[in-house]
């Protein structure tokens, strides 16, 4: 059976080492998602979210399992592009009026099709409304500067502010939403020890 995994055949964006500032070049990728806002500690909508992006991906894998030939796949890890419409409010940590979209990258063989079909399968599974909400489409982001930080979320701050410094003496500037790439999972993993990609669209 083959073996796909995104993360190493595209490690630049998904396992770049920790503490450096880099510019990278991110293609155009498949991706489910879905929209919402406010607290992603104290939303419901975005746990959902969440549960839906989770449930259909392990559903599309194990299609890919059944299918004739058989192709497997790692499931990538959950992203998050953050925003508000008064960025005042996101710079200031104002949570409850955050936007966001969750997304999880899949491979290019995942169509709109099997996707439909994943969704009917999920539906005992997964709150109709939220399940109806994620989208299938291709995320196009392009240049960015990105940055892999250890740590717990709330101390983020000094590193963003320090990727941002790293794009402007790069003589670029920011463009797009700032985006986050989890690659552990905070209920196995000690918040000291939490790997998060931080990247960052440039114009």
């Amino acid at each position: 059976m083959d073996k796909l995994d995104l993360k190493k055949t595209l490690k630049q964006l998904y396992a770049p080492k920790a503490g450096r500032m880099e510019l990278v070049e991110v293609p155009p990728l498949k991706a489910l998602m879905i929209d919402g806002v406010g607290d992603p500690a104290t939303s419901r909508a975005y746990a959902d979210a969440i549960g839906a992006l989770y449930t259909l991906s392990y559903t599309l894998k194990f299609m890919g399992k059944a299918a004739t030939p058989p192709v497997d796949w790692s499931v990538m890890p959950l992203e998050s592009l953050w925003w508000a419409d008064d960025m005042a409010a996101f710079a200031k940590g104002d949570r409850a009026n955050w936007r966001w979209t969750a997304l999880i990258v899949q491979p290019d063989l995942v169509t709109a099709a099997m996707v439909d079909t994943a969704r009917a399968k999920a539906a005992a599974k997964v709150n109709a409304a939220t399940l109806g909400a994620v989208r299938f489409e291709t995320f196009a982001e392009g240049p960015a500067a990105q940055v892999l930080y250890v740590g717990p979320w709330a101390q983020e701050a000094e590193t963003i502010a320090a990727l941002h410094a790293f794009i402007a003496q790069a003589g670029k500037s920011l463009a797009g939403k700032h985006h986050e790439i989890y690659l552990n999972d905070p209920r196995r993993v000690a918040p000291d020890k939490l790997k998060t990609v931080i990247r960052q669209p440039l114009a």
